[in-house]
Order: C-alpha cells, then sequence, then structure tokens
C-alpha cells in the first residue's frame, strides 16, 4: 500500500496524554490536571466543524466529546483549569473522530487566539475568555486489509462459538471505526478463552493508515497461552455462611477444562443465594505447572434478616398490601425462612359491602422454606404452607394448602418444577358452598431466551405447566394443563420500535365443571390477561348474569411499543380471551376483546407501566376505562 504511515492527526500537540486504540502515547504533567482550582474563568465557545457528507452526524458527535462544550454554561477553576480543559479536548475530540473512521483531520483549539497547547498553564486570560474550537474532520477512512494472526480454530462444541469479528465490521471495504477495532481484538480473545485459553490475550495490534488512499490495514496478533482446567477454589469473606458450600454452589469442578460461561453461570448462582452484599470471582495471574487455574471467590455478606412491605392498585381490583419478612441465612448454607401477609380487594366491587368491608377483602398468610444446593448446585428445595381467603365476583375461596418440590435450573435457559401438595378449600359460588379435598402434582417448564425479562426487545418465552390431581369428594382424577408463548421483535434503530405478542391456551379434562374446584377453572380478564375487563371476570355467563369458570381457554395479546426517549415509551395494545365449558373449545361462547394505550417511564429495574384500557365487549358491571399501574412490561 503506498503512502503508509503511523495513524496520526495534523493537530497543534498539546501536553495532555492521546489515548490511540486504547494506548496512552504521552501523559500530563502534574501541574496541568483538570481539577486546577482558582478564581471562576468564564468563557464563550465558537464550535466550528468543516462540512462533510450528507448524513454524517459529525457536529453532533464531536461536541458531545468536548468538555469545552458541554461546560460551556458554567465558569472553569480559573485561566489555568480553562486551559488544561483546552488541553484534554484534543484528547477527547481526536479520539472521537478515530472512533467516527476518520484519521486524516485537524483540530485546532484558540484560546484568546492563541493555540491552547502553546499557552503555559499561568497565562493571564480575559473575563470572558472566547474560545474557538475549529475541525476539519477529514475524509472517511475504510479498511484495506485486516488479518488476525494466531486466530481461535473453529469451537467443537457450538456453545463456545463467538462472532466473528468481520460480522461486526472488521473486513476489507467497511468504515474504519476504531471501535470496531478493539472489538474485533476482544472477540478474537474471547474465542481462545471460550476454548479453554484463560490467559489469552492480545500482543500486538498494529494500525497503518494510507492518507493517499484514505485506507487503514489492522493486524491484531493472539497469544492464546496454554489451555486450563480449574484447580481449588478458595472462598474468603464468610462469616455466618459455610465457605465450603459457597465453593459448592460456584459448580467449578477441579480439573475441569476451564470455561468464561461457568464463571459467569457461577457468579449468576451466587447472586442468586441472596446472602452477599458484594461478590467477585477471581481467577490466578497464572496457570500452575500443573494446568490448573486456582480461583477465588470474594464475598461480604448481607445482614441475614429482611422485611418489606409493598401495596397496588386497579380502578377494577382495588387497594392491596402486603409484607414479609424474611431470614435469608438460616443454617449457615443460605436456607431461607420467609413469612408473607397480604390483604387485598379493598374498595373493589366484590361481595356485599361494596368492598369496603372487611368480610369481602382478600386475605393471604403463607411460610416459605427454601433450601438451595440440593443434589446438585442448581436445584432448590421449597416448602411452603398458605393459608388464604379470596374475594372474587365468581366465588369466594377459603383454603390451607402445603405443597413441597423442588426448581432446577438446567440451564441459563431452561428450568423445570416439580411439586406434590395437598389442600382442603372450601367455595361459594353459583352452585352453593361446597368442599374440595385435592392432592396432587404440578410440574413445569420454562425457555426464557428473551434479552431482558422486564423489557424484552428480542427473543421468546415458552412456558409449560401439566397439574394431574386427584379430588376426593367427587372421586375424580383429572389434568389441568396450560400452555404459554410470547415472542418479541424488535426493528428500527437500536430497537426503539418492538413489536410484542402473547398466546396462552388451557385445558382442564377429567373432571365436569360443577364438580371442579372453581380455582382449576379458567377465567380470564385483568392486568395479566385481558385488560379492560375485571379480575377473572370472563367466564361462561349464567342466566342470573354471573360467571363461572370453563374447562378450556385461549388468550392473546398484541403489543407495538415505541421508545419515544431514552426514558420514555409509548404502547398501544390489543387483548383477547375466550372461555369454553368444554375441555376443547367449540366457540359457543363470546370472545372478549379489549384495547388501549399505555406509558412507560424507563427505570434501571425496568419500565414503569401505566395502561388505560376500554373493554369492547363490556358486561353490565364492566367500566367504560379501567388503567393499570405496574413495574415491567404486561407480558
Amino acid at each position: 500500500m503506498a503512502g503508509v504511515c503511523v495513524v496520526a492527526l495534523a493537530i497543534a500537540e498539546p501536553a495532555s496524554s492521546l489515548e490511540l486504540f486504547g494506548i496512552k502515547i504521552f501523559e500530563p504533567k502534574d501541574d496541568e490536571a483538570e481539577d486546577i482550582i482558582g478564581e471562576p474563568q468564564r468563557y464563550s465557545v465558537d464550535f466550528v466543524v468543516s462540512p462533510v457528507a450528507e448524513g454524517d452526524d459529525v457536529e453532533a458527535a464531536l461536541k458531545g466529546a468536548s468538555t469545552l462544550w458541554q461546560d460551556r454554561e458554567k465558569p472553569a477553576s480559573g485561566a489555568a483549569g480553562l486551559l488544561a480543559k483546552a488541553r484534554g479536548d484534543y484528547r477527547r475530540v481526536l479520539a472521537a473522530l478515530y472512533a467516527l473512521g476518520r484519521y486524516g483531520g485537524s483540530i485546532s483549539i484558540l484560546v484568546d487566539g492563541r493555540e491552547a497547547a502553546d499557552l503555559p498553564p499561568d497565562t493571564e486570560l480575559p473575563d470572558p475568555a472566547a474560545v474557538r474550537v475549529a475541525i476539519d474532520p477529514g475524509p472517511l477512512f475504510h479498511f484495506g486489509q485486516t488479518s488476525i494472526v494466531n486466530r481461535a480454530p473453529p469451537p467443537v462444541d457450538p456453545d463456545d462459538e463467538v462472532e466473528a469479528p468481520e460480522r461486526k465490521g472488521f473486513s476489507p471495504g467497511q468504515v474504519a471505526l476504531s471501535g470496531v477495532i478493539l472489538q474485533a481484538e476482544n472477540l478474537s480473545v474471547e474465542a481462545w478463552r471460550q476454548q479453554g485459553h484463560a490467559k489469552a490475550k492480545a500482543i500486538e495490534r498494529r494500525v497503518e493508515a494510507a492518507h493517499d488512499v484514505n485506507l487503514i490495514d489492522a493486524t491484531l496478533e493472539l497469544d492464546p497461552g496454554r489451555r486450563a482446567a480449574y484447580g481449588p477454589v478458595t472462598v474468603e469473606g464468610t462469616e455466618r455462611m459455610d465457605p465450603a458450600f459457597v465453593a459448592y454452589m460456584t459448580d467449578l469442578p477441579l480439573g475441569h477444562e476451564y470455561d468464561p460461561d461457568d464463571i459467569k453461570r457461577a457468579n449468576t448462582r451466587l447472586a442468586k443465594l441472596d446472602v452477599f452484599r458484594a461478590q467477585r470471582i477471581e481467577e490466578a495471574e497464572a496457570i500452575g505447572e500443573d494446568g490448573l487455574l486456582p480461583i477465588s471467590v470474594i464475598v461480604q455478606e448481607r445482614l441475614p434478616r429482611r422485611f418489606g412491605v409493598g401495596a397496588s392498585y386497579s380502578s377494577l381490583d382495588g387497594a392491596g398490601f402486603e409484607a414479609f419478612w424474611l431470614h435469608r441465612n438460616l443454617f449457615g448454607r443460605a436456607e431461607r425462612l420467609r413469612f408473607d401477609a397480604k390483604v387485598a380487594g379493598i374498595g373493589n366491587d366484590a361481595g356485599e359491602g361494596g368492598g369496603f368491608d372487611p368480610a369481602d377483602f382478600t386475605y393471604r398468610l403463607a411460610a416459605t422454606f427454601t433450601k438451595p444446593g440440593v443434589y446438585t448446585p442448581d436445584t432448590d428445595f421449597i416448602a411452603s404452607l398458605i393459608g388464604d381467603r379470596e374475594v372474587l365476583d365468581p366465588y369466594t375461596r377459603a383454603a390451607v394448602t402445603a405443597q413441597a418440590g423442588f426448581n432446577h435450573m438446567f440451564s441459563e435457559h431452561l428450568s423445570a418444577r416439580l411439586f406434590a401438595y395437598g389442600e382442603h378449600a372450601r367455595f361459594d359460588d353459583d352452585f352453593g358452598e361446597r368442599d374440595f379435598d385435592t392432592v396432587g402434582f404440578l410440574g413445569g417448564l420454562i425457555l426464557d431466551r428473551r434479552d431482558n425479562a422486564a423489557d424484552a426487545t428480542e427473543g421468546y418465552y415458552i412456558e409449560v405447566l401439566a397439574e394431574p390431581f386427584f379430588e376426593f369428594n367427587y372421586g375424580n382424577a383429572a389434568l389441568r394443563a396450560t400452555a404459554e408463548g410470547r415472542v418479541y421483535y424488535g426493528f428500527g434503530e437500536d430497537d426503539r420500535i418492538v413489536a410484542a405478542a402473547r398466546l396462552k391456551l388451557g385445558s382442564v379434562v377429567g373432571s365436569p365443571v360443577d364438580e371442579t374446584a372453581p380455582d382449576k377453572l379458567f377465567f380470564a380478564g385483568g392486568g395479566g390477561s385481558v385488560r379492560g375487563y375485571a379480575y377473572r371476570s370472563i367466564g361462561i355467563p349464567s342466566p342470573d348474569g354471573d360467571v363461572s369458570g370453563g374447562r378450556s381457554l385461549i388468550e392473546g395479546s398484541a403489543e407495538l411499543r415505541a421508545r419515544v426517549t431514552d426514558s420514555i415509551g409509548v404502547v398501544a395494545f390489543a387483548d383477547a380471551g375466550y372461555v369454553d365449558a368444554d375441555s376443547f373449545p367449540e366457540f359457543s361462547e363470546d370472545l372478549k376483546v379489549g384495547v388501549g394505550a399505555g406509558l412507560r417511564y424507563i427505570t434501571g429495574l425496568g419500565p414503569i407501566r401505566l395502561d388505560l384500557a376500554m373493554p369492547l365487549d363490556p358486561g353490565p358491571d364492566d367500566p367504560d376505562v379501567a388503567f393499570y399501574v405496574g413495574i415491567g412490561q404486561a407480558f
């Protein structure tokens, strides 16, 4: 390639560090730090960027990199502070140009008509000082040649596959963004690490520019190092926790081949214990002569006891309050004991007291014991005892339930549960007051491939549940089963628009409607079902206007979500629900549809949701409009 040189820009060389692809070329002197304190120095900024190709938002990116521009509304810390800020801008603007693929530009920063790089820190400046930043971005550079020396071979295990740098733009003809070069290096190192080379590293990053043809040649050279296996796992920082149990829960067996995904899963598994305030897993600096890589787990424990309170409100279902008390490390192996109390339905329309009679409230008391790490580090044993009373439009339920079973994580995305339970329940509904004594099993599988459980923009979610049970009072053996799928597709820049859909199917076979406990029958309606209708208000209508449950369910939702700003989103949605008296629907009942719109306020915990919904086929007790508030998307 003709005219090859090390990448450079024509700039007035400042006395501040220049960072090219993560390498600092020179450092600032101590007396030129930007935090110099002095009399406030006001200044004005004239920021000029030479025109570039239409559609390239270069000026906005350069202004975003300049602290002179970003801090223009407030004075600097004296004249020396202003000069230090200007010298730092050479470096920041230079890095921004490289990030835009422009390696032949020029930067001039004039303070009081003189180049900032030439002014000593004790220069006296007028108040306010006139600052002029003039940038010629230069031409856009493309990759001429790209190469990776000592590249990792294709993996044997598909789970070890790492995205090819070429797919991220590291290939001839693509725009030579500096970030693409760094990303290519990181991906190339990760490809070796995924195949057991824990200490793989880049030993050379060679970037050369041909300014006469606006091309960049980039070569990355890697040193994979030796293949490693896990050495002994040591634990530091435990107080109440058993350190041997902490090591066991990492599931990093001695002699097993190193895999960074194992380290990630170990961190996730330890975080799920909810015992540690802080945790980290450190790999030893070097692989031992025996090929083993020692692992250290450093933790800081939380206080063992915790309590919390919460509240909820729906215009249809009324207000609710709840509280819990938790001991998260009962015997030193992260055993959890939790007590919950809840009252809900305050101000709803169920019951005879207009929603404000305590006899019409919903109550719940529960005690739950959880023991993690049973049989495998990914298996939890859970036992609970629950007493509750629900007052709903279709029925009133009072029950005591005991259950015990296991949750198991097969992988990051696939989990299963299996529980045995026994329950005594009394119902008051259209069939009168009835008792049900039931034993059964509840098993389920969840496959979750969403990118974000609280605010998914791509992926899918599938849940399948099966509940075989036997009811003694009527002598019925039956099966209740549900299957639900959700899919998400994001499009537009940064997936700012997302189409989401949900479908749920359910069926009860083996017992007639009048001999099945109402809570095992299907209803629809509510914030997580068909918005615009009250919770469990969609079912089989009776001649007197009441609603009872059915033995089959079809339920679906569609949403179009758009993010208007980084923190505000809007949603349009439609929900539909159908309940049939037969185990396999004959479609003799009406399909209930609700439509509406909502606002989303994006937070780190997920979006805060406000939905307004209107039922298209309201019953006599349904409102014209209902609103819902919650955290996370509706599905």
